[in-house]
Formats: structure tokens, sequence, C-alpha cells
């Protein structure tokens, strides 16, 4: 794993006045008269050094604040501010901090997307395939990737740590800067509905934005499935206001997804669709599914195509269609394209098998919402030979109303489902359980602990049979309480599988 270090030098120069940082703000009015030299920017007091220009961000748990003064301390010379402070700098007061932490990053980070080729992928579910499949799909073609998601930040082949689906905005534009100077072409990005509202992709200039689909999920956070929608739509909304023929912009709109109409209508960008059942600029036609693969034509407006794939499900020919409009429009030949798509495996955590040695199928996926669970449910239906086993739960401190939903889905889709717990955070698990059990009329197998229901699972899993661990996918870790566990799904089930064959 690479270090990430902070870039502090641009242009052979060291910092940035602050006076020509602020009139990236546009503010009618000056906002302080003074002018020191800002070396970095930083939203975390302990990372602040001599130089640094501290922006207060308030948070769900911590206000950055309440930690102005440290900051000062530890060498801030402004701070940009919400609320009355009284410190020996110069304070800058906005109305909303997290939006203009987002553009003075841009700024003192030289703006660095405009120049690149951004692909932000946006949806319910399939960002992380989608931003995966279009990486390697350009990196087959010869362009230099960088990468942005869930998953980890990658720049060619060194990777990043990342804490969120679309990171802070300071975080993105010193990972932005990085990637410049890497010498990337093109960056797939997810961006998450958080991270639209929240604005930390304020100053990112896309140049593709992609939607994947539409399905409930962050309603603790939206509340409602049209601020969802709403939220979601930013990304083409904010998407080619001003027209530049060198550089156009590109919607891709998956047309089986009803969203797709009202994005359409809010974005000035040229909009590509791609779809199944509804005719579409891109499409998938004769789609066969098998257990080593998937063969599809695909229909473009350059020419149609016989299209193999070692992935499974429906769900991946959606994803992979939404990777073809994409890189159309980024100028990757189609051949390159069908030739990378041939060559793609799997995506980690992402209908990920673990195979060792055992006479049934077990199969980690990171599916956590209705409509994902029931997508891979209906693939393994396709396939499985005996029973269907679904070990599942629903996090703590998120969405209450999808758990009955998750749990009727389970019970439809499978012949032994195992409630049990997925990050309970801070409520008590069988609480969880219970809620999830209001939506099933049958009694269900509900194991709180979820190693020993994993453990469980592959005791009673027999030859032909299917197990699919949903959930948690590439997760390494478990939030119960306050405490973040060491625990990893694949891990615990190639584990319990050893210990059966030892028996």
């Amino acid at each position: 794993m690479a270090s990430f270090s902070v870039y502090i030098k641009k242009k052979g120069t060291i910092g940035m006045k602050l006076q020509t940082l602020l009139q990236h703000l546009h503010s009618f009015t000056p906002l302080t008269t003074e002018n020191p030299t800002i070396t970095s920017i930083d939203m975390d007091s302990r990372d602040v050094q001599q130089g640094s220009l501290f922006v207060c961000i308030k948070g769900f748990t911590v206000d950055g604040h309440d930690f102005a003064e440290q900051a000062v301390a530890r060498g801030a010379v402004a701070v940009v501010a919400e609320k009355p402070l009284t410190l020996p700098v110069p304070v800058i007061y906005v109305n909303d901090s997290r939006r203009a932490l987002a553009v003075l990053a841009d700024a003192f980070y030289g703006q660095p997307t405009h120049q690149l080729h951004v692909i932000g992928v946006t949806g319910t579910n399939g960002k992380t395939t989608t931003t995966h499949f279009i990486e390697r799909i350009c990196r087959h073609a010869g362009k230099k990737t960088g990468l942005i998601g869930t998953i980890n930040m990658k720049i060619g082949d060194e990777t990043y740590d990342v804490k969120n689906t679309t990171p802070e905005s300071l975080v993105l534009q010193k990972m932005f800067r990085k990637m410049v100077d890497a010498h990337v072409d093109i960056v797939a990005m997810e961006v998450s509905s958080h991270a639209l509202h929240m604005g930390r992709v304020h100053g990112c200039d896309f140049d593709v934005a992609v939607f994947t689909n539409l399905t409930q999920d962050h309603l603790d956070y939206h509340q409602t499935m049209e601020h969802y929608r709403w939220s979601k739509g930013l990304l083409f909304a904010q998407l080619g206001n001003r027209f530049d023929h060198q550089r156009p912009k590109f919607a891709i709109l998956n047309a089986d997804d009803a969203a797709s109409e009202e994005y359409k209508k809010s974005t000035a960008a040229t909009v590509v669709t791609y779809g199944i059942h509804h005719q579409s600029d891109i499409m998938a036609k004769h789609i066969e599914i098998t257990t080593s693969g998937t063969t599809f034509q695909l229909v473009t407006p350059i020419e149609t195509v016989q299209v193999k794939t070692k992935l499974i499900g429906m769900f991946n020919v959606y994803n992979l269609l939404a990777a073809v409009g994409a890189c159309l429009v980024s100028n990757i030949p189609l051949r390159a394209i069908v030739e990378a798509i041939a060559d793609i495996e799997g995506v980690p955590g992402r209908f990920e098998v673990v195979n060792a040695g055992q006479p049934f199928t077990v199969i980690v996926d990171y599916a956590h919402t209705p409509d994902s669970l029931e997508n891979v449910l209906q693939t393994i239906q396709q396939f499985a030979k005996k029973r269907i086993f679904v070990v599942v739960g629903c996090g703590g401190d998120r969405d209450r109303t999808k758990r009955p939903l998750m749990a009727q889905i389970a019970v439809k889709y499978s012949d032994v489902p195992i409630f049990t717990s997925d990050n309970p955070r801070s409520e008590d698990p069988m609480a969880i359980l219970n809620d999830m059990k209001q939506g099933v009329a049958e009694d269900v197998v509900c194991i709180v602990d979820r190693k020993e229901a994993i453990t469980y699972a592959i005791e009673q899993a027999e030859k032909d049979d299917v197990v699919l661990i949903a959930g948690k996918g590439h997760e390494t870790y478990q939030i119960i309480g306050k405490d973040v566990l060491y625990f990893d799904d694949r891990v615990v089930a190639r584990e319990a599988i050893q210990r059966r064959t030892d028996q």
C-alpha cells in the first residue's frame, strides 16, 4: 500500500497567497485584508502544520470549530469558519464551510480535474463494479488510469486506502493532483449520493457521468426516495453547463430505469442510453448466462459485435453496458473494449467465489440493498442444482425500512435463509434481527454472531448446494458498538470449510 503524502509544492513554488486563494470563493465583499502564505489546507487539526489554512467542518459527531484554537497553536495561519471565533489569525467566514473547502482545495491544487478525463459513476448498485470495468478496459487500451471508490484509490498499480465511497473534497483534490503529476489519462470514480448532497465533489470537472440504477437505500440520510433521486441527479444537473467543443460532456443513462428520464431532462450534456428491455443507443441482445460466463450481442452506434465474458449475472451485463458507454464516448476503440471484457475477472467482494475444495459453492457478495440482494439470488437460481443458503443481515444506525424488505427477499429466493449481524454499530443486534423478522411470516434461523452464522451455513451445506454470504463483500471489519473489529467473510468462510474438511 503506497503512502499518501500531502501535496504542497505546486508549479515550482511553495504555497499560495491567501488572497489569491480566496478569489475563488467569489465573495462580493473582502473576506479579510491579511495575506499570509498558505502551504497546506487541513480539516483535521491533528494534521495542521506551520502555514496551514484550517477549515472548520461541522460533522455528524465532531465540530471542527471546537478545534480551531488547537489548529492555530499547531501553526495554522488562517481559519475558515461558519460561526464566530476569536483567534489571533485571520478568520474567513462563509455560509457553508464544506462547500468552501471543496472550492479552495480545487484551487490550491491547481484545478487538477481540468487536466484529467474524469468519469463519474453514480447509482444505488453497481458503482464499484462499473468503475473497475472502466478502469480495466482503459488500461487494456493503453491508457494510464486512476480509480477512486469503495474498495480503494489507485494510480496505475499503486493503491491507497479510503474511508468513504467518495472521499472528502480535500482528499479528493490531493489525489487528483497526484494523478496529474503521475500523468494519468483517465479517472474512473464512484460518486455517492452523500458526496453529491454534501458538496464533496464541488470543483470536480467531470467529462462523463454514468447512472447505473436507483433503488431503495440510504433513507436514514435522505429520508425519502424523492430526495435520494434528486441527490443522485445533481451529478447530471452540474454536467456540461458550459459548452466546449474540444471537451464535450456525456451522460450515460440506464434506459431501463425510470429515473433516467428525469436525469435526461436535467442535463445539458449529450445523452447516451444503454439497456436491455428499452430501445437504447447501446444494447445487449440474445443474452446467454451459464455457470462459466455470459455471452451476448452488443449493439452500438458503431457496429454490432459478439461479447463473451467470464462474469455471471444480468446485473453484470448492465454494468458492462454502462462501462461500454463510458469508454466509447472516451474514445476507447470498440474492439479494444470487447477484448478487455473477455479478460475481465470479478471485482473483490462482488459475487466472489470462495473455493477451498468443498463439494458445494460459497459466494461472498456486497449485496446490502433489497434490489442487489434480489439480483444476486436470482442469478444463483439460474445455476443452483440444489438448495440455496443465504446468510444476511442489515446495518445498524442505517435505513430501518429496508430491513423487512431484505428479509422478504432472502426468504423468497433461498431455501435456507439465515439472519445475522452486519455492522450493528450502536444498535442491539437482536433488535435489528427482530426488525427483519417483521417482514416474514415463517420462522427463520437467527444467529446474532456473524461468524457462527457463516459456520452454521457451511456445516449444513451438502453437495451441489450454494451458500451466499451477503452484505459485506470486500469489507474487512465488523462494527459493534464503537469497536471496529477485524472481520472478513471470505476468511471466515474459508476457515469454516477447512474445519469441516479436517473433521
